[in-house]
């Protein structure tokens, strides 16, 4: 009998990066390239039904269709502002030319579409390592 996620990754998360199915694939396709090896997200986003990660949990990675791809551990994290985002922590999320000018562009559109952005704002900053492609 084959174990399935869940049963390997007892209490991982399974969740699609960004906010559209295009998104999706596009940036679990650069964690499996080993590009991408951060994200962050919004702390004011979480409460008890979204618990904040934690170093050492485990994250099931669906592409746009909500299949899974891959499976992350989480590594590190940090409290930081958005406005002290630094070019080696966007260069970590893997995205675009790696700048900090393309981080702060695709960040803020994303953080307004969802109608939360600030410069002050405060972002769950995550480093992880992909554990396994699928």
């Amino acid at each position: 009998m084959q174990e399935t996620l869940t049963e390997k990754y007892p209490g991982a998360a399974s969740w699609a990066f960004g906010d559209s199915s295009q998104m999706a694939d596009e940036l679990a396709s650069l964690v499996i390239s080993g590009i991408k090896t951060a994200t962050c997200s919004a702390y004011a986003c979480y409460d008890s039904d979204e618990p904040l990660p934690q170093i050492g949990r485990y994250n099931i990675i669906l592409n746009g269709e909500g299949v899974p791809v891959c499976v992350i551990r989480t590594t590190a994290l940090q409290l930081v502002r958005f406005s002290d985002v630094t070019p080696a922590l966007a260069a970590r999320e893997g995205e675009g030319d790696l700048s900090l000018a393309y981080w702060q562009k695709e960040h803020q559109a994303f953080f307004t579409r969802h109608g939360c952005f600030s410069e002050e704002m405060e972002l769950v900053f995550e480093q992880f390592e992909c554990v396994e492609v699928l």
